[in-house]
């Protein structure tokens, strides 16, 4: 990436000055630069990207600009970890940014559309040309690029970094994470995932999440997975399967259970391995979200679009088991089957809360009998009975020191 801006300022062409007799970068080249990619329009920052994609300039084949793209979100991962500015996450306690980076590469590059409107995919899009003008399009359409280069400049070289006004498109890149920390648990999301889930959240919880339950701290249990979840607000469902395909979804109400659907069309299916992608709502039906539990005429589970029965993503109760089912796609959600086989055996789950959770969810919520009244504690004690749900039951982690912050 170093080389690629290093590129882009010799690509700065000085009135009356020629540049090509010097290695060095001026002052005025490297100020036009900055200028141009921060703050200049679609012409001067397009003429620029095109230059740090090939130095040669011209046409771009697909596999310059997939070089670009996977160079870039490196550097912005490297580049947050560096600065300490990854918010709690970390490379150890997120899985491994290397297949995440070309993930999110190949997702941002089926944006990439010819003229005529086609998008090229696969080994097609490597040997594709793409204009001037393509590209520039393809910049304009998908703003993670100028988010991603912004990052890059303010964080890692620190220029501008330090203005307020300035930075309201980074502000949330990372959201502040909680729970995680002294665990000892890898999170099943990795930081490329992070990001772009994130930008698909609803602006006001893209700025923390916290992790409500995971199968590997709190056990493989339905009912633990729903004493946890259920009335905590927005959260983020993921899932791994056996065959190590990650997929989920967003809940954008607190889970309640009840033989009902829930939820509104905020609601999205996403996958993360081995593409990764966001499934908005059709508009189709309002099957946005489901949860049930010990009832024996309605199913019992959780699910997310789809129908009962035919659901694009399904935890049965009988914890361990689920499905994606998507002929050829899921109703609600317009999604593919996300688990590598129709029915699946779950491997590992995390539920994130995201944004602020509940007041009522948190110390303030409802206490047991046995927290208001010490003396029903006393007598339980006295005739020999221990308490059922010592140990169960866990504080919420909202008062945690922010992370990796200092």
């Amino acid at each position: 990436m170093t080389a690629r801006l290093y590129n882009g300022m010799k690509s700065i062409d000085l009135p009356g000055k020629s540049s090509g007799l010097t290695e060095q970068i001026s002052k005025e080249q490297f100020v036009i630069f900055m200028s141009n990619l921060l703050k200049g329009n679609a012409d001067e920052k397009i003429s620029i990207i095109m230059r740090m994609i090939a130095k040669t300039g011209g046409p771009l084949k697909g596999k310059q600009i997939q070089e670009f793209t996977e160079d870039l979100i490196t550097s912005v991962v490297h580049v947050l970890s560096y600065r300490k500015e990854l918010k709690g996450w970390s490379l150890e306690n997120t899985r491994d940014s290397s297949s995440g980076v070309k993930a999110l590469a190949s997702e941002l590059l089926s944006e990439l559309k010819l003229p005529d409107g086609t998008k090229p995919v696969g080994s097609q899009l490597l040997e594709t040309n793409f204009d001037q003008s393509v590209v520039e399009d393809w910049v304009y359409r998908v703003p993670q690029i100028s988010v991603f280069l912004s990052v890059v400049i303010r964080q890692g070289l620190h220029v501008l970094h330090s203005l307020p006004d300035q930075t309201n498109d980074i502000l949330n890149l990372v959201p502040h994470c909680k729970g995680i920390k002294g665990r000892g648990v890898v999170s099943l999301f990795d930081i490329p995932a992070i990001i772009y889930i994130n930008s698909h959240l609803p602006a006001e919880m893209q700025h923390k999440w916290q992790l409500l339950f995971s199968s590997r701290i709190h056990g493989e249990s339905f009912s633990q997975l729903c004493a946890h979840i259920v009335n905590k607000g927005p959260c983020l469902v993921i899932i791994r399967d056996l065959d190590g395909f990650l997929f989920g979804g967003f809940a954008s109400h607190s889970w309640e259970v009840k033989p009902q659907f829930q939820g509104d069309n905020r609601c999205f299916l996403f996958s993360v391995f081995p593409t990764l992608a966001v499934y908005t709502y059709t508009g189709y039906n309002d099957h946005y979200m489901y949860l049930n539990h010990g009832q024996q005429t309605m199913p019992n589970g959780l699910g997310m679009g789809g129908q009962r029965g035919y659901f694009g993503l399904w935890i049965d109760s009988d914890y361990g088991k689920g499905h994606s089912k998507a002929k050829p796609r899921c109703t609600t959600y317009n999604s593919p089957q996300l688990s590598a086989k129709e029915d699946f055996t779950l491997d590992a789950m995390e539920v994130w809360a995201v944004g602020d959770v509940p007041e009522s969810a948190g110390r303030k919520g409802k206490k047991s009998i046995l927290d208001v009244d010490p003396q029903a504690q006393a007598l339980l004690e006295m005739a020999g009975k221990s308490r059922q749900s010592e140990g169960l039951r866990e504080p919420m982690e909202e008062d945690e020191e922010e992370d990796d912050e200092s």
